[in-house]
């Protein structure tokens, strides 16, 4: 098997490629760098089935030179991270809608199973709690730049699923609920390595708003348990799928968490939205999936708890 990553030097993608190559695929690799790491691909970096490519998903040549040599595509590159998304959100819509439309228009011509990561943050501002993949979209008013992601992200699966009704493609759309786990750093705004780092620093936790929105963490190690049974899976294509933990804590509760695995005495500090992000900033105040479509499909059930992909962090950064 040969399988292409786009994204595949990034936190999910390089766990990814590691799982593939462990399988015995060969696996080529695309990314820019602008959020990958080189770094993240050492422990197969010397293997001969690693091939790594610098470039952008946007370049439609190379794209579909990478897509002619491989037999499945697992199309992760996107822009992530809420501060990324808040700061640059032309460069958010341009590579979440371009790259994906290049990846299905090659995945198209040679009619290549393909699996699109999209994520949770396309349910906006559901209440209808958990979240269930054929449940409303609400997204958030366009003069609220946070809402970009969401809707280039809903706009890839409409594309993806678009194509695999009238093109016959054989495509995947999964959504992924705050994975998490080592070499995912906070730089961009994600919450785990940015509060283990603080911690660890003895530096004070910094929690935007009151601390009382929830979020569901999933350990990366059973997202590409997932996706690899996912793309396994022939009656997956056509499909979109919430892939996730079910395990609901608040955001202050977390902070805690993580203090207590540290040991730090590092104190707790609230900072509005606004101060973090954006005037007029909005958030989910729940973020929890419903993953029984999962589960019927593939047998999914995350198996990490919240203290062990904790301490999987806390360890990688130290």
């Amino acid at each position: 098997m040969r399988v292409l990553i786009t994204g595949g030097a990034g936190f999910i993608g390089s766990h990814l490629a590691d799982a593939c190559i462990a399988r015995g695929a060969e696996v080529f690799v695309l990314d820019d760098l602008s959020t990958g790491r080189l770094e993240n691909l050492a422990r197969v970096a010397n293997d001969p089935r690693l091939h790594w490519t610098a470039g952008s998903v946007r370049d439609s040549d190379m794209v579909e030179e990478l897509v002619d040599k491989c037999d499945v595509i697992f199309h992760l590159a996107a822009a992530v991270g809420v501060k990324l998304i808040v700061e640059s959100p032309v460069r958010t819509i341009e590579t979440n809608v371009r790259g994906t439309e290049v990846v299905l228009a090659a995945a198209s011509r040679q009619h290549k199973r393909v699996l699109i990561a999209s994520t949770s943050e396309v349910y906006g501002l559901s209440e209808q709690v958990p979240f269930r993949e054929d449940g409303n979209l609400v997204m958030g008013a366009t003069n609220k730049g946070r809402w970009s992601y969401a809707c280039s992200k809903a706009l890839d699966e409409f594309l993806a699923l678009a194509y695999h009704r009238e093109k016959k493609l054989p495509a995947i759309v999964v959504r992924l609920f705050n994975t998490v786990g080592p070499r995912q750093v906070g730089r961009y705004g994600m919450v785990v390595p940015t509060l283990v780092a603080q911690a660890l620093a003895g530096q004070p936790l910094t929690v935007y708003g009151d601390g009382r929105q929830t979020r569901c963490f999933a350990f990366v190690a059973d997202v590409v348990k997932s996706l690899l049974l996912l793309m396994d899976h022939p009656d997956a294509t056509g499909e979109v799928f919430n892939i996730g933990s079910t395990e609901e804590v608040s955001i202050t509760r977390l902070a805690e968490r993580v203090l207590a695995l540290t040991g730090s005495r590092s104190e707790i500090v609230y900072i509005p939205y606004g101060e973090a992000y954006e005037a007029g900033f909005e958030d989910m105040p729940r973020r929890v999936p419903d993953t029984a479509k999962a589960l019927r499909f593939i047998g999914f059930t995350p198996s990490t708890s919240l203290d062990d992909i904790l301490r999987a962090v806390i360890q990688d950064l130290k």
